[in-house]
């Protein structure tokens, strides 16, 4: 019969070893029951993201469509690329694309060295009270919102009653200056709050790296007659050089994010041109006037052009030889 002429399918001799994915099946089982705690303490973040940061990704499909609250997302025309069309041969285009990157090099190179010039300081400091202190008071700001800031940048710079700026006039002489108002000084005040804002951030972060730093290469370099100078840049700076390419990637993605908060509470009427950034365009053209498909394609561009720079950046970083983010 034809039935004879099937092969047999042989079987496993009793007691013979089993297949190897039956093996790392069961072997997954009991790990997955073992850690499941740390699962279940997973899931709140897991959840985050899925709520917060994937579903509202639908919402971006209005960047394509001409969106009308009323017909939803799904009643809305469809118009492609009419709004990106219109974002770069718009008139306001080149000026915000001007002051988004001036920002963006203005704080990689004053903010972004900053952290880690005064972890480099505070890891030379023998006294442990002193270092503490110290390391205390510039991480302090970072708790404060942007309104606090704002409000003591104008408390200390304003022509009327700022304490620094009559300090200022007081040894210049002459007409007094309204700092805050004045659109040369828009950016230079910006870099400081950023300055005094994040730099205590970043030198934890940087202090964390030095303090994984093992002690014997700087005895081993001692004897050998290496100074401080020897010391940190053989020993120092190569042991925080991964820590600074991951923050530098990172700070890649947000270079076209100026920050709306701080921009927004230091804009003044004297000063807008030089303040318009695409954050606070987005607000203008889609809260005041109502243009939600237009400001969505506007973030969409940032968020595209952040995506390039993290994967350019993690590419160069790698061509380099040093570790990437992945």
């Amino acid at each position: 019969m034809a039935t004879d002429l099937v092969p047999e399918v042989a079987q496993p001799a009793a007691g013979s070893p089993r297949p190897a994915s039956t093996q790392r099946r069961k072997r997954r089982t009991p790990n997955f029951w073992r850690y499941r705690w740390l699962y279940l303490l997973l899931l709140p973040g897991l959840a985050y993201f899925v709520v917060f940061k994937y579903l509202p990704m639908y919402g971006l499909t209005i960047a394509f469509k001409d969106y009308v609250p009323f017909l939803g997302y799904s009643g809305s025309e469809w118009v492609g690329l009419k709004h990106f069309q219109e974002l770069f041969t718009g008139p306001d285009f080149g000026r915000l694309l001007f002051n988004t990157l001036l920002l963006a090099l203005l704080t990689i190179l004053f903010v972004f060295p900053a952290p880690i010039v005064v972890a480099l300081l505070l890891n030379e400091l023998r006294v442990n009270v002193l270092k503490r202190s110290v390391q205390s008071l510039v991480y302090i700001p970072h708790f404060l919102s942007w309104t606090i800031v704002a409000s003591l940048t104008y408390l200390l710079f304003s022509v009327d009653f700022g304490v620094i700026a009559n300090w200022i006039h007081g040894l210049v002489g002459g007409q007094k200056t309204d700092y805050v108002a004045q659109a040369d000084w828009f950016r230079p005040l910006i870099v400081l709050q950023l300055l005094w804002k994040q730099t205590g951030w970043g030198t934890i972060i940087y202090l964390a790296a030095l303090a994984g730093v093992d002690s014997q290469l700087y005895e081993a370099a001692r004897v050998d007659g290496a100074g401080r100078w020897r010391q940190f840049w053989h020993i120092t700076l190569p042991a925080i050089r991964p820590t600074i390419v991951v923050m530098a990637i990172l700070t890649s993605g947000h270079l076209m994010d100026s920050g709306f908060e701080q921009i927004w509470l230091m804009t003044t009427s004297l000063n807008r041109d030089v303040a318009d950034v695409f954050d606070t365009f987005v607000y203008y053209i889609g809260i005041t006037q109502g243009s939600f498909s237009y400001a969505t394609a506007v973030g969409l561009f940032k968020g595209v052009v952040g995506v390039v720079l993290i994967f350019g950046s993690n590419f160069l970083a790698k061509r380099l030889g040093q570790r990437g983010l992945f």
